[in-house]
């Protein structure tokens, strides 16, 4: 079974941000999932954007993948794992000498694509 990965490592956003947006695409084909995610506003569209065109550079990389060359028609996102990363952590100065911590967090986008006729 051929599956097509792609993955960001240490994505700057918060992975709570970028989930509603894997939730759209799963489960639709490739070319409909980039259409979707081009009008999104959000910056994390961009990001799972670039996600989805990398794993399409994988599957019609035609070395990988025994001289057998995937059209975007034919690949369906078949998983989107959005994972908490590691975290920044600061720390903000309040009043009367106190401190309050910021984390600044990061996320791991991972995508997979799969062929129509093995899913």
């Amino acid at each position: 079974m051929a599956v097509f990965n792609a993955r960001h490592k240490n994505a700057r956003m918060s992975a709570q941000k970028v989930r509603p947006l894997a939730d759209i695409v799963r489960g639709m084909y490739a070319d409909e999932a980039l259409d979707t995610l081009k009008y999104q506003p959000q910056r994390g569209a961009r990001m799972l954007e670039k996600v989805i065109k990398s794993a399409v550079g994988n599957a019609q990389d035609t070395e990988q993948n025994n001289g057998r060359s995937h059209r975007i028609e034919e690949l369906v996102v078949t998983e989107v794992c959005i994972d908490g990363g590691p975290m920044f952590k600061r720390i903000r100065p309040r009043a009367r000498g106190s401190a309050f911590p910021i984390k600044k967090r990061s996320c791991h986008i991972r995508v997979a694509l799969t062929p129509i006729d093995e899913v």
